[in-house]
């Protein structure tokens, strides 16, 4: 069985971020920030043109993705260590072991993840490629899309999902 793929690795996908994440079952990291660098692999069939996919598109559906997190504080929605509440006034307060935040909303995004992981976090850009692709009728033959993601230089998650 013969199958096709492209990779994008660009010097514009990437994202400044803080977070913090849970650990060893009860502890909390400070918060703390990296410089996300990812690439991104897409699997299928060749299309009537030939491609797998349009690399011009690719890159630009990353980049969106990828500014949506750019700057933010990235917080999940799901972990029993940090709780994350949001104020009537348009403010978001952040709770984790003794320390409580309080950051504008515009400055936060709030994923349904159990934690911020840099997994975690690739499984979302994952998750965000998909929706876009589904959208797309030049995407349906899109068989797999795997992400890899750099929170610092040679630590790296990779997280693959194959598509229906």
């Amino acid at each position: 069985m013969s199958a096709y793929r492209i990779h994008i690795s660009k010097d514009n996908l990437m994202f400044a971020a803080g977070h913090f994440v849970s650990y060893d079952g009860e502890k909390v990291e400070p918060l703390h920030g990296h410089n996300y660098r990812f690439s991104v692999t897409v699997e299928g069939p060749l299309d009537e043109n030939a491609y797998v996919f349009n690399f011009v598109t690719l890159k630009r559906l990353m980049k969106r993705i990828a500014d949506e997190l750019d700057h933010r504080l990235i917080l999940p929605r799901d972990n029993p260590l940090i709780e994350v509440e949001l104020q009537d006034d348009g403010g978001v307060i952040v709770r984790a072991q003794g320390r409580w935040y309080r950051f504008p909303q515009e400055d936060v995004v709030i994923l349904d993840l159990p934690n911020t992981t840099v997994e975690m976090i690739a499984r979302h850009l994952c998750d965000r490629l998909r929706q876009e692709l589904a959208a797309r009728d030049d995407a349906a033959h899109i068989s797999a899309v795997e992400i890899a993601l750099e929170e610092s230089f040679g630590q790296t998650a990779y997280y693959r999902e194959a598509l229906a």
